[in-house]
Formats: C-alpha cells, sequence, structure tokens
C-alpha cells in the first residue's frame, strides 16, 4: 500500500525583499526631512503633501512586495 506523501504547508520565510517595508518608517520617522512649509502644491504646504505621497507610496509598495512574494 502506497504511503501518502505529507505535504507542509507554505511556511513564511524572511526575505530581502521585505527591507522594503522599512522605506515609509524611516521616511516618516525623519520628520527634519520634511518639517518644512515650501515647496507649497496648490496652496497644501509641504509638510502635508509629503504624507500624503507616502500613503500612496506604501499601497503601491506593499503590493508590489505582494505580488513579488506570491510568484
Amino acid at each position: 500500500m502506497p504511503e501518502a506523501q505529507e505535504t507542509k504547508p507554505k511556511g513564511r520565510r524572511w526575505r530581502p525583499l521585505y527591507l522594503l517595508f522599512a522605506l515609509p518608517f524611516i521616511a516618516m520617522f525623519w520628520v527634519s526631512s520634511y518639517d518644512r512649509i515650501e515647496p507649497a502644491l496648490y496652496g497644501i504646504p509641504f509638510f502635508y503633501w509629503y504624507q500624503m505621497l507616502w500613503i500612496l507610496i506604501t499601497s503601491a509598495l506593499t503590493l508590489f512586495i505582494y505580488l513579488v512574494d506570491e510568484r
């Protein structure tokens, strides 16, 4: 009687690609790099639009890492 092969669940392992998740943290915690008003974008101070831009960048970065990790 042939023995059934056990399949191990796909384990999560650490990959260097995950270091990209550190970029938004570094960008947001380094406040002195964006603590200013100029250049304003459509009247919105740099301080605000820089942070909003990082929301979009982080979303795109997360999608990229997810797609690469699933392959």
